[in-house]
């Protein structure tokens, strides 16, 4: 089967190819998907170049997530069946025309979802649907994030907008800002502002802010832990500037804020099987009646992988960028 392979780590568009490597078999506990879209994800990227907190064995098959169409299943799996079309994500090597995954990290998708929409559905939404359990929000409160541009950002803006909770959306530039607006995405301020914190205060008012998404690191979680409320969380998603936090000590202490570490895709893989589902029909329904809304970029061929993971690609894209196999 062709797939997107790379035998040590490194630059992507240096060490990825596209190969041939044998059809997997699924063990008892796993079913074997005939791949339809998957999706390039930053935690894809940073895992070829050896960076992400999960390392394969080489040499690897890239990719997390994927939309399939079922066609082998194990001994043990009785739920699910062959001809059934399904998502998965926090599994390996999608980026290649089949791939394998335990049985509890597949699910179904109904047809009222297109490919493009189920190949993403699961991942970035995920993690944003989890950030918003992790940080405990309740309709009313208020949470800012930055990198809000990001395929878990405008998750999270959606996500929060249908559950009541308001939220504070920080990006870098005045484009990023169209783009957040033209998703119906409210309360957007971007640093490129001089005076982006007095937009932020002015759009808080008299309330507080409950908690912060850093996905940035460096100075940024400063900014954000600075406009927390008392009591308020911080939550560290993700470090693109690849720059420590600097952390104002006053800030932590008078505030009493508190400081937590959150990594998605284990948390998923060890989320029990009813909480998950849970999670996923909500993305379900809030994807079927509109309220979460996942842009594409584009869809490559996988022996266009080198173009599909160039960086600039990746650093001027609007949406997700999708591999057909």
């Amino acid at each position: 089967m062709r797939s997107a392979t790379y035998d040590h780590f490194g630059k992507p568009t240096e060490v990825l190819s596209l190969g041939d490597n044998p059809v997997p078999e699924p063990k008892a506990n796993e079913v074997r998907v005939k791949t339809t879209l998957a999706s390039i994800h930053n935690h894809d990227l940073l895992t070829i170049r050896g960076q992400y907190g999960f390392k394969p064995k080489m040499p690897a098959i890239a990719g997390s997530e994927a939309v399939g169409i079922i066609d082998a299943i194990g001994d043990e799996v009785k739920d699910l069946e062959v001809g059934q079309r399904v998502a998965a994500a926090s599994v390996q090597a999608t980026w290649a025309e089949y791939f394998v995954a335990p049985k509890d990290m597949v699910f179904a998708i109904p047809e009222s979802l297109d490919d493009e929409m189920a190949a993403q559905l699961i991942a970035m939404p995920l993690s944003a649907l989890m950030m918003i359990e992790f940080l405990e929000l309740q309709p009313g409160q208020w949470v800012i994030h930055n990198a809000a541009n990001g395929a878990v950002g405008k998750s999270l803006a959606m996500l929060a907008a249908a559950r009541g909770i308001k939220t504070i959306n920080v990006v870098r530039s005045q484009d990023a800002l169209k783009e957040l607006a033209d998703l119906g995405i409210k309360n957007n301020v971007s640093t490129s502002d001089d005076d982006w914190k007095e937009q932020v205060r002015h759009i808080v008012g008299d309330e507080k802010i409950s908690a912060a998404v850093d996905s940035v690191g460096g100075e940024n979680s400063g900014e954000l832990l600075s406009l927390l409320g008392h009591y308020g969380t911080l939550a560290s998603f993700g470090l693109m500037s690849g720059k420590p936090m600097v952390i104002n000590p006053t800030d932590m202490i008078f505030k009493q804020a508190l400081m937590k570490g959150f990594w998605g895709s284990k948390l998923s893989q060890e989320m029990s099987v009813e909480h998950k589902k849970r999670l996923i029909n909500e993305l379900i329904d809030r994807a079927v009646n509109g309220q979460l809304k996942l842009p594409v970029e584009g869809v490559f061929d996988l022996a266009d992988i080198t173009q599909a993971v160039s960086g600039k690609l990746q650093a001027g894209k609007n949406g997700k960028v999708l591999l057909k196999p």
